[in-house]
């Protein structure tokens, strides 16, 4: 199988140590479980070269134009992308029409998983939600917030097409509404953002792997969150993470990612726990950072399992030896197993 690995990030040469550290952190560990494949991966120039057991491609900065010219050259694709922009999207349905197989969800699972209003209306009524609102940048902004903040106190605001915690924000006044949408215009090309209640609690999220029917969760993970003036920060997180509502989040998460046709692969589904109950916040239908903390626990290959799913065949035996800690520092994404 010739096969084609790349994260949007460093393939396009981005250099911003909080968007890098993560997706090459992500792009190091698959290349690494997969080098059985001699994998190719993309980058911006020869001089970005990574110390690997894996084929360098020089794509130049446009992954995009790059793929709809070369990417019928594979049978196989693995691509690791965010959803902000509609990115993730675009870069599969590229790779999609040249009938190449995707590692990952398809594309108009991406698409719905992407829009974090669209999303909502689609799990509403079926599994425990946080209420969301969509708000457009040219609705009388002043008026809504007026009225939310008569009788709430605090809400969150972000992208709907946001990733990590870009653009997330807490408020608890009308100013700080008004200053908050001005922010988020920064981190979106959509007309609108959205609002949702907040929910005190530990942020986590699941990560499961999907064969498009049955989705079997591998771990609960804690997110390590800031919020500092307003602004929330996302540092990095610890796998496992145990807590008495463990398996019930696991199985929220669980029946989320099975009402959605065409999840495939690795997913990972955020929440919040509170004292007695399970919020799901997002679905992420892409890999997403617990992975390089998971695949040194696992018993077995994640990224050999993710192609496996996507095959059709989930893990029966999960196993997770020890817990790992990961978090940001400087340019990279530390990792350190605990135990």
């Amino acid at each position: 199988m010739k096969l084609l690995v790349f994260e949007f990030a460093t393939a396009s040469g981005i250099d911003d140590p909080f968007i890098t550290a993560e997706g090459l952190a992500m792009l190091e560990g698959v290349l690494d479980d997969l080098k059985e494949f001699k994998p190719h991966y993309l980058l911006p120039t020869e001089k970005s070269e990574l110390n690997l057991d894996a084929v360098p491609i020089v794509a130049g900065e446009n992954v995009g134009k790059w793929l709809a010219e070369h990417i019928g050259e594979y049978d196989a694709c693995f691509p690791i992308a965010p959803e902000e922009d509609g990115i993730l999207h675009d870069l599969t349905r590229i790779i999609e029409n040249n009938g190449v197989r995707v590692f990952g969800s398809n594309s108009n699972a991406v698409k719905l998983t992407t829009d974090k209003f669209e999303m909502y209306n689609f799990l509403a009524g079926k599994v425990p939600v946080i209420k969301t609102e969509k708000i457009h940048f040219n609705q009388e902004l002043e008026e809504i917030g007026r009225a939310v903040f008569e009788s709430s106190n605090l809400k969150v605001i972000k992208p709907a097409d946001g990733v990590s915690s870009s653009g997330v924000m807490v408020v608890s006044s009308l100013e700080e509404f008004l200053d908050g949408a001005k922010k988020i215009q920064k981190f979106t090309k959509l007309p609108y953002f959205v609002m949702q209640d907040y929910i005190p609690g530990f942020s986590v999220s699941v990560s499961l792997l999907s064969n498009g029917k049955t989705a079997t969760p591998i771990s609960l993970n804690l997110q390590d969150v800031e919020v500092k003036s307003g602004e929330i920060s996302y540092h990095g997180g610890k796998v496992p993470f145990v807590h008495d509502l463990s398996e019930h989040s696991k199985d929220i998460a669980k029946q989320a990612v099975e009402l959605f046709e065409g999840i495939v692969g690795f997913v990972g589904v955020d929440l919040i726990l509170g004292e007695d109950e399970v919020h799901i916040v997002e679905i992420n239908s892409r890999l997403t950072t617990p992975y390089v903390a998971l695949r040194k626990i696992t018993n077995f290959n994640l990224a050999t399992a993710v192609i496996d799913s996507v095959n059709g065949e989930l893990p029966v035996d999960i196993q997770l030896d020890g817990q790992v800690k990961f978090y940001k520092e400087g340019k990279s994404l530390r990792v350190s197993v605990l135990e």
